[in-house]
């Protein structure tokens, strides 16, 4: 029993040193975020195309970390512990995950070159309340899928059901 919990411990200890990395890219997402809103409150005409890239680049990495990294990640972490109910939430909850995600890809898409930074300009603004809608609910969601997928799976967790 108590290889078991040093093994899990080992394996499992690596992906919550991803998710705690992952969450620290949140941060600076959000941190970039404000800063960008910040500048379009105060003068949007000032707010250039590298600022505008920093911001998508951020964001993007993020969503791909979540994407290609995070999720399968827990979803392994789910199949080895055979938790067929997390695995089933984890399904409903990445569904519900892909409203966000198109909603990244199509910012991306709409600022992706000078002129149409230029052109979508004006609608930077908007732009950024929508992103602040849609990252709340996803933020929200894949918090709930780490609870589900990784927390309670966790050593601790192990030991206090014994």
């Amino acid at each position: 029993m108590l290889e078991e919990c040093k093994t899990a411990r080992e394996r499992w200890g690596g992906v919550h040193q991803l998710i705690d990395r992952w969450l620290d890219e949140r941060r600076e997402l959000l941190v970039n975020f404000l800063e960008l809103k910040e500048a379009c409150d105060t003068e949007l005409e000032a707010v250039g195309k590298p600022q505008i890239d920093r911001f998508s680049e951020l964001l993007m990495d993020y969503i791909s970390a979540g994407h290609f990294e995070i999720y399968p990640q827990l979803r392994e972490e789910a199949n080895a512990f055979e938790d067929h109910e997390a695995q089933h939430v984890a399904d409903k909850l990445l569904e519900r995950l892909e409203l966000s995600t198109e909603l990244v890809l199509a910012f991306d898409a709409d600022y992706s070159t000078p002129v149409r930074c230029q052109h979508f300009l004006p609608r930077l603004p908007a732009w950024l309340d929508r992103l602040a809608k849609g990252l709340t609910e996803r933020f929200a969601l894949e918090d709930q899928l780490i609870a589900r997928l990784h927390a309670a799976h966790t050593p601790q967790k192990e030991a206090q059901a014994e």
